[in-house]
Order: C-alpha cells, then sequence, then structure tokens
C-alpha cells in the first residue's frame, strides 16, 4: 500500500498541507467557506516541529500523517470498533459511526497522527483523500516535502 512521506529537509511549515487537507475534507468548495464552517472542520495532517539533535539548535518542521501501521495499535485500543484495518488494502479507517470519542486511540499512536474533532466528538487521521489520485496535501506542497510511495521498508525512509 502507498504511504505519504515527509522529506524533512524540504518541509517549511507553510502549512499548505493542513489548509489542503481541511478543504479536501469539508462539504464547501472554497476554503473561505470551509473556514466559515462552525463545525470545525479540521485537518488530517499537522505539522510539528522536530529538534533533531535534542540541542534546540536543528529544528526543523515536519508533517505528520497516518503511517497506516502493520500492527495498528489504535485499532487494538479502540474500544468500540471505531477503528480497523482494511485487510484488502492495508488501510487504517476511522468508522465514524462507530467512534465514541474515548480518544484511546490518540493516546497510543506511536506518531501522533491522530487527532480530535471535539465538534463532532470524533478521533481523525488521514484517509489517504480515497477519492483523489494523488493526496490532497501531497499537491498542495509547494516545495514537495510530501511524497507517496509504497510501502516497503522502514530503513528506506529516514528523510
Amino acid at each position: 500500500m502507498k504511504r505519504i512521506y515527509c522529506k524533512i529537509e524540504k518541509c517549511l511549515a507553510c502549512r499548505s498541507c493542513e489548509i489542503a487537507c481541511a478543504l479536501a475534507h469539508s462539504e464547501y468548495e472554497t476554503l473561505v467557506d470551509t473556514l466559515r464552517d462552525q463545525k470545525g472542520v479540521k485537518p488530517r495532517v499537522h505539522v510539528q516541529f522536530v529538534d533533531e539533535e535534542g540541542t534546540l539548535r536543528k529544528v526543523r518542521a515536519l508533517a505528520i500523517q497516518c503511517r497506516h501501521c502493520d500492527e495498528p495499535l489504535c485499532a487494538q485500543a479502540c474500544i468500540s470498533g471505531g477503528i480497523k484495518k482494511d485487510e484488502e488494502t492495508g488501510e487504517i479507517i476511522v468508522r465514524l459511526d462507530k467512534c465514541v470519542g474515548c480518544w484511546s486511540c490518540i493516546m497510543v499512536c506511536p506518531t501522533g497522527a491522530i487527532s480530535k474533532n471535539e465538534n463532532m466528538h470524533q478521533a481523525l487521521k488521514c484517509d489517504n483523500c480515497p477519492d483523489k489520485e494523488i493526496p490532497s496535501c501531497i499537491v498542495a506542497c509547494p516545495t514537495h516535502a510530501l511524497i507517496q510511495e509504497e510501502y516497503d521498508s522502514p530503513q528506506n525512509h529516514e528523510n
């Protein structure tokens, strides 16, 4: 299955990926309408800052999305069956109709890729934009820091 990776050396923390993701998952066609939405449309990708050397001298930005883990702790921790692994595609799916907002998935996610939509009381995570050939975050990235590749081995994705 294809997974989204961030090339940390190219990420500028512009948050274009977050904006594109929020727009792609809203019911609106324009950014203005999406931002005015009272339900609180939220992105499923988040830009975070990481300290590469532990000294705060080399702080870089990194876009975080769900890694669609082979053995998803989030699905194991889900008390309601709201998160499951699609055995055919390998994707980890949040079934919003079953999510009770207990946030167990957030506590166990090793990458911090799951977030709260407190207005809807549901967990949110990257779904790889199933209705698009290329996920919206990748299309929106001005520096091409986000890429989508077939997963083969963690060693091949250190940068």
